[in-house]
């Protein structure tokens, strides 16, 4: 037993290095340009002062991409107890969720946050 573990770890252990091996002599870049070797940062200028101000939008529309991803992590355990809880009660709470968020979106929408011109 031990000796096939043994034998299945250094298996193992070799082909993960020769992958990685392989990975690593296949994407080496030729050609060095001095944008695509620059850091990228969502909303930022890597070339440009660190003290300029940053876009008020992006800022917003990261917020309400995170609201809006953390009602999907609270709404898909809702739909899962839906077979084991009373009908009426999960109804009214999923609602209540969604109401509460629908307001939010509609004040986000009409403080312009969701506008790009």
């Amino acid at each position: 037993m031990i000796f096939t573990l043994l034998n299945i770890s250094l298996l193992t252990l070799i082909i993960a290095s020769a992958v990685m091996a392989l990975t690593s002599i296949l994407s080496k870049k030729t050609i060095a340009d001095r944008e695509k070797t620059s850091p990228y940062e969502c909303g930022f200028d890597p070339k440009g002062s660190a003290r300029l101000p940053f876009s008020l939008r992006f800022f917003l529309i990261a917020v309400i991409f995170l609201i809006f991803d953390v009602e999907i992590t609270l709404l898909l355990p809702i739909a899962s107890t839906l077979n084991i809880t009373n009908v009426f009660s999960w109804l009214t709470a999923s609602l209540i969720f969604l109401f509460i968020l629908l307001i939010g979106l509609y004040y986000e929408w009409s403080q312009g946050a969701l506008n790009w011109y």
